[in-house]
């Protein structure tokens, strides 16, 4: 698989599927037992496909063959998690963690993107991210928000980060998951809302990619910052709110630096009324 190309991080997941089978079948180089075992378990369609592209790698490099069967993932509405519960698990987790949360709160980048950034990769003067896309997507250029930069400087200032150096040190996509999880849950129990326990860390994609498609309504714009080279896959990850009164935080400003901060904090303009500027932000 290397040797043609693939990602490690394709490899890394073969591996790990290999491994599943090889817990529950007494012979990976028989077809049949492998056919059994996926059809019979308790699994999603969606599993059961990324097994059997697992084992088709087993079958074309061991020689062997098979009629791999065919699994259709079911479609799902994508979960978009509430913004005060996003900074819940942020004001919960420590400084290197919550810099990641909030890193991929606003740019939607997947976790493999971020824990490979390097200091290099970043414009820290005009808080610019310069991704390297994962799954042969297309490039793009995330912006920070002022608080998510501010927090990433002194992360990089108190690990004394070099320029080719990864930001995120030896942490790697497993390593950030398996923290988030692990604060994610824990927050849950402290604040009693078990509703939060139910985030997982690729929702924030989902969250970044939904906010974007709301505040911009350009598709091709999303799409290009999700870094997906096809639009249908942008759809999967994109859909339209239900924007009741409930679901907004609403705030005002009269000065410039009134509405300069609301902004920096999340908030869009909506109108004016008497002079007074109205702002709001997804609860």
């Amino acid at each position: 698989m290397k040797k043609n190309g693939l990602a490690d991080d394709t490899i890394k997941n073969v591996r790990k599927k290999l491994q599943v089978l090889a817990k529950h079948i007494s012979d990976l180089d028989d077809p049949e037992q492998v056919k059994t075992y996926i059809a019979t378990a308790d699994l999603t369609n969606g599993y059961k496909r990324a097994l059997c592209y697992a084992y088709n790698k087993y079958v074309q490099v061991n020689g062997l063959t098979w009629d791999k069967p065919k699994y259709y993932q079911t479609a799902k509405m994508r979960k978009i998690p509430h913004d005060n519960k996003i900074e819940c698990i942020i004001a919960n987790a420590s400084k290197k963690l919550a810099t990641a949360i909030a890193i991929s709160k606003d740019t939607g980048l997947r976790p493999v993107e971020l824990m490979k950034l390097k200091l290099r990769d970043v414009d820290l003067s005009k808080g610019a991210i310069y991704p390297e896309t994962a799954k042969h997507g297309n490039p793009r250029v995330m912006k920070l928000s002022n608080r998510t930069l501010n927090m990433l400087n002194r992360h990089i200032e108190k690990e004394r980060i070099g320029l080719n150096e990864n930001i995120f040190g030896t942490w790697n996509s497993d390593t950030y998951g398996k923290n988030f999880r692990y604060t994610r849950n824990r927050t849950a129990e402290k604040t009693a809302d078990p509703s939060i326990r139910t985030i997982r860390l690729y929702d924030l994609r989902h969250y970044y990619a939904t906010m974007l498609y709301h505040k911009t309504k350009d598709i091709l714009h999303v799409k290009q910052q999700m870094g997906h080279k096809k639009l249908e896959t942008t759809l999967i990850y994109t859909q339209l709110l239900n924007l009741n009164d409930d679901e907004w935080s609403c705030k005002t400003a009269t000065t410039i630096e009134q509405a300069t901060q609301l902004i920096e904090a999340g908030f869009t303009y909506v109108t004016e009324i008497d002079g007074t500027r109205l702002f709001r932000k997804r609860k």
